[in-house]
C-alpha cells in the first residue's frame, strides 16, 4: 500500500511539472502531423467541409509530379552548397575569433547578428542589395557581372540564394564552433608544439578529431535549415526567374493552397518529411561513427 501510494505521488509530481508542456506538445505537433498524415489520403481542397478517402493515389501522383522531384533535385543542390560554406566558413571564423585577437568579441557578435534577422525581412533586404545596390555599383565602376540584377539570371539567382543563406546561418554556426574549439585542451596543443607538430597537424590530428561532435551539431541543424527553406526563397527570387530557383518547400506550398490539391500536397510534405529524416539520420550515424574512430 505504501509502495502505491508512493508511485502515485510519483506520478503526480511528474505530470504537475511535465503535463502541460507534454499537453501543448501533443497538441500542437502530434495530433496536427497525425492529421495531416490522415489528409493524404483524401480529396480535401482545403476549403471545403467535406472530402472522401481516395486511398494512395495522392502518394501515386507525387511520384508522377515532375516539378516535384525536379524542384527536390535543386534543393539538394542548394543543401549541399550552402551546408558545405556554412560549416567551412563558421568554422574558419571560429578559428580566428578564438586565438585572443583584438577584439574578437565584438566580431564574434557582429558575424552573429544576421541569425537575428528574420528570412521575410533579409530576403527583402538582399533583394535590394542585388537589384539596386549591386547594381548600381556595378554599373558606375563597368564591372559587367554587377551591372545587370542577380535575381534576374536563373544561375546567379540560385547563388544569390546560396550566398545569403550563409550570411545567415554562418555566424550563428560559428558561435558553436567557437564553444568546441574553447572546450580543446591547450595542454595537448602545447605538448604537440613541443614536439615540433606544425599549425595544419595540430588541426589535422588533433584539433578536427576533437571537433567532430561540434560538426554533427552544427551540419544537422544548417541541413534542417536549409531543407525546410520557405520565407527566404519567398522574399528573394518568389521561386523565379521561370522556377528556377522553387525549392521544394515552396512547391509543396503552392500545391496544397495555390492549387488547391491539399490531399497531394499533404502527401508531398510527407514525402519530404521522410527523406530529409532519412538523411538526417544517415548524417548523425556516419558522424557518430566518425566521433568514436577519432
Amino acid at each position: 500500500m505504501i509502495a502505491e501510494k508512493g508511485v502515485w505521488n510519483k506520478l503526480r509530481s511528474r505530470l504537475l511539472f511535465t503535463g502541460p508542456t507534454l499537453f501543448a506538445f501533443i497538441t500542437v505537433m502530434i495530433v496536427p502531423f497525425l492529421y495531416g498524415i490522415y489528409l493524404t489520403f483524401t480529396n480535401w481542397d482545403g476549403i471545403s467541409t467535406s472530402h472522401s478517402l481516395v486511398g494512395l493515389s495522392n502518394y501515386g501522383e507525387v511520384f508522377k509530379d515532375g516539378v516535384f522531384w525536379k524542384s527536390f533535385g535543386l534543393t539538394l543542390k542548394y543543401v549541399f552548397l550552402s551546408v558545405v560554406l556554412i560549416n567551412a566558413i563558421a568554422f574558419a571564423l571560429a578559428y580566428m575569433l578564438s586565438r585572443g585577437m583584438k577584439g574578437q568579441s565584438i566580431f564574434r557578435a557582429g558575424f552573429f547578428v544576421p541569425n537575428l534577422v528574420g528570412g521575410i525581412v533579409l530576403g527583402f533586404i538582399w533583394q535590394f542589395i542585388f537589384s539596386n545596390v549591386l547594381v548600381f555599383f556595378g554599373t558606375k565602376a563597368g564591372i559587367p557581372f554587377l551591372s545587370a540584377s542577380w535575381l534576374a539570371d536563373p544561375d546567379t539567382a540560385f547563388w544569390s540564394l546560396v550566398i545569403v543563406t550563409v550570411w545567415q546561418y554562418a555566424g550563428y554556426m560559428m558561435v558553436i564552433f567557437v564553444a568546441g574549439l574553447m572546450s580543446v585542451p591547450g595542454d595537448i596543443l602545447e605538448a604537440a608544439s613541443i614536439d615540433g607538430a606544425n599549425g595544419w597537424t595540430k588541426m589535422r590530428k588533433m584539433i578536427l578529431p576533437l571537433m567532430i561532435p561540434s560538426f554533427i551539431v552544427t551540419i544537422f541543424l544548417s541541413l534542417q535549415r536549409c531543407f525546410m527553406v520557405y520565407d527566404l526563397n519567398l522574399t528573394l527570387t518568389k521561386g523565379g526567374p521561370f522556377k528556377s530557383t522553387e525549392m521544394v518547400s515552396m512547391h509543396v506550398y503552392e500545391k496544397a493552397f495555390l492549387s488547391r490539391d491539399y490531399g497531394v500536397g499533404q502527401a508531398e510534405a510527407f514525402v519530404l518529411f521522410l527523406l530529409v529524416a532519412a538523411i538526417t539520420l544517415l548524417q548523425v550515424y556516419f558522424s557518430k561513427r566518425m566521433e568514436v574512430e577519432a
